[in-house]
Parts: structure tokens; C-alpha cells; sequence
């Protein structure tokens, strides 16, 4: 009866999404507001990467609540799973089975491409695809890779800890003097334009995507941590 009823519910999602393949048709012009944005952003900001300058600088706000919903994921999983001030230091059990000699070389190997192309997507995002997110997210799985091939090592948590906050300091600091002093929140005509499509071009959009990098991946590498604890 079981097998009979998960046949039928593959059956049902493939009549949808059947239905949905067959009805799809690209749109041969642009949405108003599509065509609005991808003009303004390179106009106004100077930015080629369109997505970039609409998350960082157009709904910087929004961006904002995603960083602090991050920050709240970090400090609640500390909370749960770190160590209790009056709870002596306990040693890392050791590991029944070592990692093998191919992940070890191979961490040596990658984890400098991992941290390069992590820099690479942060500073990066203003011009082509990329941007804080992305670049912290890859640093952060470069972090467990290292965890993985190396399982007594420690992050220095406190180190850490200091980098997110100032990181997330200077990023509304900047969000601020864009308030005071130009059009709104977190904007990036604090910093000259530059030339466009070079690394240093769309005011502030690089400063401030490597200032979300930094948080993100900051934030990321403690929670990998704690879980592995």
C-alpha cells in the first residue's frame, strides 16, 4: 500500500511539473521595473553586476535583517552547544579512525584555492557574480574542510568573535553616513565612483560587500565549530 501510494504521489509531481515545463515560454522583453533597474544600477552606482547593487545599496535594509538573522543563528548556537564558563576544558576525544592520507594532501592542496576564490568572490561581487554572501559561505567551507582534515585543530573562537563585531560595526557605521550625509541608508556615494567596471569602481559596493564577507564567514566558521564540538 505504501509503495503504491508514493508511486502515485511521483506520478502527481510529474504531471506538474510536466504541465509547468510545457507552459514555460522565455519572455522575449524585459519587465518595466527589470528594465529600470538593470539601466539605473550601472548609471547610478556604477556597478555591473546589477544584483549586487540592488542587495547592497537599493534594499540595504533588507541586507541588513539577513545579517542579523545570521549573527542571532551564530549566537543562539553558541549559547546551546559552547562550553559554560565554570565547565573545565574538556579535550577533543580522540578519533577512531584518522583521515586518510588523500584528504590531508588534498586540503593542502585546495584549502589555498578555497580561501583565494573565497577573496576572490568577496572583493569580485560589484563586477561579476559573487558578492559578501557568497564569499563568506565559500571561505566558511574552506574552514570545514580544514576541521575535516585536521580534527584537532582549534579555532580561535574569541578572534572570531572580535572580527564579526567589528566587521558588523563598520557596516552600519557605514549605513549611517550614507543616512546623514547622501540619499539614504548604506549608500554608496560615500566613496568615489571610480571607473567603471574596474576592482575599484561603485563607491562603497566593495567596501561594503568585503565587510559581509568577513562577517558571514566569521560567523559561519564558529557555528561549523560548535556543531563539531
Amino acid at each position: 500500500m505504501r509503495r503504491l501510494f508514493a508511486l502515485l504521489a511521483v506520478l502527481a509531481f510529474a504531471a506538474i511539473f510536466l504541465g509547468l515545463v510545457k507552459g514555460y515560454s522565455e519572455r522575449q522583453t524585459r519587465f518595466p521595473l527589470a528594465e529600470y533597474y538593470l539601466t539605473q544600477v550601472p548609471r547610478e552606482l556604477g556597478a555591473p553586476n546589477v544584483v549586487t547593487g540592488i542587495l547592497i545599496t537599493y534594499r540595504g535594509f533588507d541586507t541588513l535583517g539577513e545579517v542579523a538573522v545570521l549573527f542571532m543563528v551564530a549566537a543562539s548556537v553558541g549559547v546551546l552547544l559552547g562550553d559554560k564558563p565554570d565547565d573545565k576544558k574538556r579535550a577533543i576525544p580522540a578519533q577512531e579512525s584518522e583521515p586518510s592520507e588523500l584528504v590531508r594532501t588534498g586540503a593542502e592542496v585546495i584549502l589555498p584555492l578555497i580561501f583565494l576564490f573565497g577573496a576572490y568572490v568577496i572583493m569580485n561581487g560589484h563586477l561579476s557574480a559573487g558578492g559578501g554572501f557568497q564569499g563568506g559561505a565559500v571561505v566558511a567551507s574552506g574552514i570545514m574542510l580544514l576541521l575535516l582534515a585536521n580534527p584537532a585543530s582549534q579555532l580561535h573562537h574569541g578572534f572570531l568573535s572580535v572580527t564579526e563585531s567589528l566587521a558588523g560595526v563598520l557596516y552600519v557605521s557605514i549605513g549611517i553616513l550614507g543616512m546623514v550625509f547622501f540619499g539614504g541608508f548604506l549608500d554608496s556615494h560615500i566613496l568615489p565612483r571610480g571607473t567603471f567596471g574596474t576592482l575599484l569602481s561603485a563607491g562603497a559596493i566593495p567596501l561594503i560587500s568585503a565587510l559581509l564577507g568577513i562577517k558571514v564567514g566569521a560567523e559561519l566558521s564558529v557555528v561549523i565549530d560548535r556543531f563539531r564540538n
